[in-house]
């Protein structure tokens, strides 16, 4: 059987976080991916920690390697006067070109879409960018942790009496993929059905504000502006994380209504807290929650997380250990759906990789290659797949185009 998009040609522009976290998306799910990279302005994410091993290496870097699985490497000099006898070939070869560079950077290489369209006219062109291709703040360059504070994420993030803190490490290139793949796919369907191409114009900053929809809503009807608040919750209480025996250990607990406030009395072996004045009901408790985190916290340092986690999930309250990155790496359900893939690296060795996590019952699921050591597919692409001839990638490589 085939993959979903096996077939599909994505020739990718792309740098850092979101536009090849895009292509993995499209690569993991069987659509062939190029990506252009250069030794004369390598990617950021090769030179970033952590490096497999200690070894600090543009080929052993853990976080290029969790963007880049599933495509091949070319390696070519985007400022070689050569550079553009191999990008046509590219965009006649592809059915998608992917960026995410600042707006205006690929239209100083001849690559922008009315370029590209000029190649190929049906060509579908993506173009991921912090605040989209229009506007006053068009030409804002910058990577996920700026944007975060732009759109909000860092301001609610935090204890009131702090400074605000990131979301991880660039966590909006986590979530702009998804819609830039959608977008793609939708593309896709419009020129299956009329014959034509199209340009599509991703704004990050937009792609974000989903996340952050409740916050507008309550800002847009009842005039309310978010802010940090740590662990607590204006309608839950307690709500917080406790915490356990052990070193670092610790579980997460949140009362939604009343019913659960009493089960979880009776799960401790305090049911008479229930009906004690200071927590009779949310007001109360909210008022009292200083005092009420003590009481929680000093029952759940007597118990491992997974054991009050299961104390309280058999009382019918929310409940949940908190995991370490080895218990997640070791998990048996995520064992169980095959979601981590180990794969060969040339320079690392066997390098583990997650998987998508929608599985479609009709077509097979599977990542096949680890993420490329920079330019280390180039001959490949250009004979087997763009079909350079011999004497062709030979005068390219000895004109240096390939750094």
């Amino acid at each position: 059987m085939k993959k979903p998009l096996e077939g599909l040609k994505i020739f990718a522009l792309t740098y850092a976080g979101v536009g090849n976290a895009t292509c993995q998306l499209l690569g993991e799910y069987g659509a062939q991916v190029i990506r252009i990279e250069s030794m004369e302005h390598p990617d950021n994410l090769r030179v970033s920690a952590p490096f497999v091993g200690g070894k600090t290496d543009i080929n052993r870097s853990g976080i290029f390697a969790l963007f880049n699985n599933d495509r091949y490497s070319m390696a070519l000099n985007m400022k070689h006067p050569r550079m553009k006898e191999v990008t046509k070939k590219l965009v006649e070869w592809a059915d998608v070109v992917v960026e995410n560079f600042a707006p205006g950077v690929v239209d100083k290489w001849g690559l922008g879409y009315q370029d590209v369209k000029a190649i190929k006219p049906d060509i579908i062109m993506i173009s991921l960018s912090q605040m989209g291709q229009t506007g006053p703040k068009r030409a804002l360059p910058g990577y996920g942790p700026q944007l975060q504070g732009f759109a909000g994420f860092d301001y609610i993030t935090g204890w009131p009496d702090r400074t605000p803190v990131l979301v991880g490490r660039s966590y909006p290139d986590f979530v702009a993929p998804r819609f830039g793949a959608i977008s793609i796919l939708a593309a896709l369907d419009y020129r299956q059905r009329t014959g034509k191409g199209q340009y599509i114009d991703c704004s990050e900053y937009e792609d974000c504000l989903h996340y952050l929809a409740p916050i507008f809503m309550d800002y847009s009807v009842n005039g309310h502006v978010t802010v940090r608040n740590g662990n607590k919750s204006e309608y839950d209480a307690p709500h917080n994380i406790y915490p356990c025996a052990g070193d670092d250990r610790w579980c997460a607990i949140d009362v939604t209504n009343e019913k659960e406030w009493a089960a979880f009395c009776q799960a401790i072996g305090q049911a008479a807290l229930a009906k004690d004045a200071r927590f009779k009901d949310l007001a109360s408790r909210k008022k009292n929650e200083a005092e009420l985190d003590k009481i929680v916290g000093d029952w759940t340092k007597q118990h491992t997380p997974e054991d009050a986690m299961q104390i309280l999930q058999k009382a019918g309250v929310p409940s949940g250990a908190v995991r370490s990155s080895k218990y997640v790496a070791e998990c048996p359900q995520l064992k169980y759906r095959h979601f981590w893939w180990t794969l060969p690296h040339r320079e690392m060795g066997n390098v583990t990789y997650p998987g998508q996590s929608d599985l479609l019952t009709k077509t097979p699921y599977e990542l096949q290659r680890g993420a490329p050591c920079l330019g280390e597919n180039t001959e490949y692409v250009c004979k087997e797949m763009l079909h350079m001839t011999e004497e062709e990638y030979v005068s390219l490589l000895l004109d240096s185009a390939f750094e």
